[in-house]
């Protein structure tokens, strides 16, 4: 079947889409290689479930402090010119990895900082990206650009895991930390040679206050808009373990960095899978609906990986959670981009990430205190409950959700 024959792939047909899609494919995959480096760097050093937990607080601060900031950048400026030099940045941040960890000069405060400032640099690229997208591709094939992103992004956090597990268990940390570096280049170079217009009106928004408030103010007052946000925080929140996923590879399952490495990527695997399965299913009107019962399931499969204590039930619970936790990511974006106009889209998507990055980042942060206190399978399957809990409360709240969304 050729590229232009497979519905799934339809959005690849366009130029600038294409090759953004390759490039972010291939700088995803070495962002996922530093974040287990990072994970497992910080284990070695400290041996503390509380010192993962604070890698959660050290990326969600900054995205929260400068998302907004960066909505209005990507409304008010070039898209293209913000991506560029917020990925220069982190390309810059990653060789600081590498030259510090290659020269004994790093620290755990140190790993903090970059962590930081790696974050403080993606709150403006995330809304530029994800505002460029709708102009990349008609409408009609929006739904299939953002199925092939999530599976993109899913797709790098299978192959970049899997590849980091091995990587460090050869070369140690510092090479996931240089092939993360030069996995910049090909973003940069796909975001540089962009032809199509990343905005429909440059310069309608401004960056000022009243535009600020104006973002909020749109987001707050659109229900859909209002209610998939703050339930993507919440259940993300209860849920998000990620950050102890070394405790359970090498106290649980014993199955030391390598297997740390497939914990990481199943996920990912469950992930790719359902983007491919969700995409051939067309048209899904009850996106609502569906929503729900992907985030339900999503806290039953944790509360399963919570529970398990063999290193194959363990990789199915996490490719059953990441397969429903795409679902709902999809579901989320179509709602929230077809209901946004392109002015908008940058400030609705800074306001978005503030809480899809917070929930899981901060619920890192509450799963390693919550470890240190009752242990580590304990946090992950209370949290876990509160989530399935919380999807059926907001399930009996908010009726828009279970109508159908055009």
């Amino acid at each position: 079947m050729s590229l232009k024959e497979a519905s799934f792939f339809v959005a690849l047909r366009y130029r600038d889409f294409r090759w953004l899609w390759l490039g972010q494919l291939i700088s995803e995959s070495g962002t996922q290689m530093q974040v287990v480096a990072v994970n497992w760097h910080i284990y070695l050093l400290t041996s503390s479930p509380i010192a993962l937990g604070f890698i959660g607080l050290f990326r969600v601060a900054p995205i929260i402090i400068f998302s907004l900031i960066g909505g209005i950048y990507a409304d008010a400026f070039d898209r293209k010119r913000i991506m560029l030099v917020s990925q220069g940045t982190m390309m810059v941040v990653a060789l600081s990895f590498f030259l510090l960890t290659l020269t004994g000069g790093i620290s755990v405060c140190l790993i903090y900082l970059l962590t930081a400032l790696t974050a403080a640099a993606s709150a403006f690229d995330g809304p530029a990206w994800q505002s460029i997208v709708p102009n990349l591709v008609p409408r009609e094939h929006l739904s299939n650009a953002l199925s092939l992103n999530n599976v993109m992004r899913h797709t790098a956090r299978v192959l970049g895991p899997a590849a980091g597990g091995l990587v460090i268990a050869r070369f140690g940390v510092v090479a996931c930390y240089l092939a993360n570096a030069l996995s910049f280049v090909a973003v940069i170079l796909a975001v540089w040679y962009i032809k199509s217009p990343v905005q429909e009106k440059l310069g309608v928004a401004k960056f000022s206050l009243p535009a600020l408030k104006e973002g909020i103010s749109f987001v707050f007052r659109t229900p859909l808009l209002k209610s998939t946000i703050l339930l993507d925080f919440f259940s993300t929140f209860f849920s998000s373990a990620s950050s102890l996923l070394p405790i359970f590879a090498k106290d649980i399952l014993r199955v030391g960095a390598q297997g740390l490495g497939f914990l990481h990527a199943a996920e990912s695997v469950g992930a790719v899978l359902a983007g491919f399965a969700l995409s051939l299913m067309g048209s899904i009107r009850k996106q609502g609906g569906l929503l729900l019962v992907a985030l339900f399931l999503y806290g039953g499969a944790t509360c399963l990986f919570g529970l398990s204590r063999w290193f194959e039930l363990s990789l199915f619970a996490l490719a059953l959670a990441g397969g429903a936790d795409t679902v709902s990511a999809i579901m989320r974006q179509n709602i929230r981009q077809l209901n946004t106009p392109d002015y908008l889209r940058g400030r609705m998507t800074s306001i978005a990430r503030i809480f899809s990055n917070g929930g899981p980042q901060l619920g890192n942060l509450e799963a390693g205190l919550v470890a240190a206190l009752i242990g580590a399978p304990l946090s992950v399957i209370t949290g876990s409950v509160a989530t399935m809990m919380l999807v059926i409360f907001v399930a009996l709240r908010v009726p828009e959700l279970r109508k159908p969304v055009v």
